[in-house]
């Protein structure tokens, strides 16, 4: 193709575009049936020039015709209530129960690293103080210590805001640094069970482990759940660069990558409900039995979403990724 004589037979049409896309009043109907037909051409002239003899820049320059062409021919497509909701009773679900297979094991194995740290810190009474001090530690597990005190040491609703935002950082650190092997992953979820076991070991060396769990349960069943979920699906997306299976890695790693930020966002609103429950259940001065119950039933809640809104869409064929219409086209089609 000789680029010149392609572009000299043609640059009329694609000047006439783009003062019409340039217009600022509305296109009369005369108006708008030609812009719909000089986008039809242009899509032809940018696939002909891609599929023969591709020049950078009149390849820049048609891409961008044709992409505001379409958006001005199509329309503009806005987010509304309607996607929050399908989201949420779809996509999200979808996603996790679809990974299930991740994040399951990978809950069962980092309780039982937690329970194993946790036996072995009370066990082992160097370990405890290699730890930290002897009078610090009874401060933390003493009635009344650190360990109880933390959770009402500030205004109920500033502290659920902190733990939302906290665990908010970890659970996005987990889904995006999964690209990377999922190596990160696992040191995040180590350090999570590694508190936890020594919370545990530490209270139940002072005979004091009722009350560690009284502490813990109202709000870390759910919380948990939500880093397990995050951890899980961190460690497929890295797994996705290992073995992308029938897809080509890139469209892998863009789908599976999608569907973690998706998952983020969903997690985010989990999240917000345990740290709810840590804020103003934890510290309250309902019954432990009440407290415990409360975070059982919100987990209970959670999983019975997933595996019933999930499971349906799942077999329906979602699957946690954007809709096919949100997707950009890969290549522009000729009309």
């Amino acid at each position: 193709m000789d680029l010149d004589v392609f572009a000299t037979a043609h640059g009329a049409e694609w000047d006439r575009l783009e003062t019409l896309l340039g217009r600022k009043r509305r296109l009369t109907g005369t108006e708008a049936d030609e812009l719909v037909a000089l986008y039809q051409r242009t899509t032809t002239h940018l696939s002909l020039l891609l599929s023969s003899a591709p020049d950078p820049a009149l390849t820049g320059r048609l891409t961008s015709l044709v992409a505001r062409a379409r958006s001005k021919v199509t329309g503009a497509r806005t987010s509304s209530w309607r996607d929050a909701a399908r989201f949420f009773t779809t996509s999200f679900p979808a996603a996790v129960y679809r990974l299930r297979h991740w994040w399951i094991p990978t809950a069962i194995l980092s309780v039982t690293v937690a329970a194993l740290l946790g036996w072995w810190i009370a066990a082992h009474p160097e370990v405890q103080a290699a730890l930290g001090a002897p009078q610090d530690l009874r401060d933390m597990t003493r009635p009344g210590g650190e360990y109880e005190t933390y959770y009402s040491s500030h205004p109920a609703a500033a502290f659920a805001a902190q733990v939302w935002t906290n665990n908010a950082q970890a659970v996005a650190l987990c889904l995006v640094l999964g690209a990377f092997l999922g190596l990160p992953v696992l040191w995040v979820l180590f350090q999570n069970m590694l508190n936890l076991g020594a919370g545990l070991g530490l209270m139940s060396s002072a005979g004091r482990l009722d009350t560690f769990l009284g502490l813990i349960l109202p709000h870390g069943l759910l919380e948990l759940t939500a880093v397990f979920v995050a951890a899980g699906i961190g460690l497929r997306l890295g797994w996705t660069v290992v073995d992308p299976g029938p897809r080509t890695r890139r469209t892998a790693l863009a789908e599976e990558g999608r569907t973690a930020l998706g998952v983020a966002v969903g997690l985010a609103a989990v999240l917000f409900i345990s740290g709810a429950i840590e804020g103003f259940v934890t510290p309250s001065g309902l019954p432990t039995w009440a407290r415990i119950g409360i975070g059982v039933l919100a987990e209970l809640a959670f999983l019975t979403y997933v595996y019933v809104l999930g499971g349906r869409a799942v077999r329906a064929g979602e699957t946690g990724d954007i809709t096919q219409d949100d997707r950009d086209a890969l290549l522009p089609t000729a009309a």
